[in-house]
């Protein structure tokens, strides 16, 4: 029989969540539960939406594990939060690690986290808690990821480089080795960190100029 799991949100991550765990997991999914003046509707994808606040009169830790899936809003801060909230409450938070990435580390790493296909996960690298990695990216050997932090997609880390907390890594952007990104650091989409980062910056690729000729007037062959 399979173990329960309760999602925690109701938005677009939470529907993702519920699909992959459904889908690739041990875990069967039975609820969704938010703080009780975020609930609009009583189901989310056909399951009901419990009231966290009092989640556990009704489904007890001890008998349902608990994800938090929820974006990066507020710099990973509201994620934050519901992970430390659940944790209180004594839930056990699984991680979902999808079958079709490439896993190699066999470092220990923390829970909550979400990790989905395409990702290559080399060897030594260490994971920490409540981390979102979208699809598609490299993290080379021996990266350290710490907590909550949100990996977008096709972004490449470099070796020995650390992602501290709360850091926002966006759309292909690419670290060189051996550099730390400071906790909530925001790196834009593109962007190319060859430098470590202050804590609280935020980083951009250049922007792309537009030309003053037309698509239709350039000769391509």
């Amino acid at each position: 029989m399979k173990k329960q799991l309760i999602i925690i949100g109701n938005s677009s991550n939470a529907k993702l969540a519920h699909y992959y765990f459904t889908h690739d997991s041990e875990y069967e999914v039975v609820a969704f539960s938010v703080d009780r003046k975020f609930i609009a509707k009583k189901q989310f994808c056909q399951l009901p939406v419990i009231p966290f606040e009092t989640l556990e009169k009704t489904h007890s830790s001890s008998e349902f594990d608990a994800f938090v899936a929820i974006g990066y809003t507020d710099m990973n801060s509201l994620r934050a939060d519901l992970y430390n909230r659940i944790k209180a409450k004594g839930y056990k938070l699984p991680n979902y690690i999808s079958s079709k990435c490439t896993f190699l580390t066999k470092e220990v790493i923390g829970d909550n986290n979400i990790i989905l296909e395409d990702n290559t996960i080399q060897p030594f690298v260490k994971i920490g808690s409540n981390n979102v990695l979208w699809s598609g990216n490299h993290i080379g050997h021996d990266v350290n990821i710490k907590d909550h932090c949100f990996i977008t997609s096709h972004v490449v880390i470099s070796g020995f480089t650390t992602i501290e907390n709360n850091c926002f890594l966006g759309v292909n952007s690419t670290f060189r080795d051996d550099i730390t990104i400071n906790a909530f650091s925001l790196i834009g989409a593109g962007a190319t960190i060859m430098h470590s980062t202050e804590k609280k910056n935020v980083y951009l690729a250049p922007k792309p100029f537009k030309m003053k000729k037309l698509s239709t007037e350039l000769k391509i062959s």
